[in-house]
């Protein structure tokens, strides 16, 4: 059997279809990756209402998966690294933030 004969068998759209699967089930789980990196876990910035200072501030708040601790397995806040109201200082009011966040 020759390759000419391959493809007069159909065997050319058969790897069409072949890489064209691959290419979309890649394509799935680059969608799933960029997802789970989006909003999964990690180091984020936010905009929350601040309740020591009544005002809005930009925190960057570091997320991990909550452990069943709260009703659902969703994602909890564990600690606020940067506020926008203390200008480049530590954040002094981590439990008012935690609770807003």
């Amino acid at each position: 059997m020759e390759f000419g004969d391959v493809l007069a068998e159909g065997g050319w759209n058969m790897s069409l279809a072949t890489v064209a699967v691959v290419i979309v089930v890649l394509a799935l789980w680059a969608l799933a990756a960029y997802g789970v990196w989006l909003w999964g876990p990690g180091i984020r910035r936010r905009t929350v209402w601040c309740p020591v200072f009544k005002m809005h501030a930009e925190v960057v708040a570091e997320q991990k998966e909550a452990q069943f601790k709260d009703s659902y397995a969703g994602l909890a806040v564990v600690d606020v690294r940067q506020c926008s109201l203390f200008h480049g200082d530590p954040p002094r009011c981590h439990k008012e933030c935690l609770q807003s966040l």
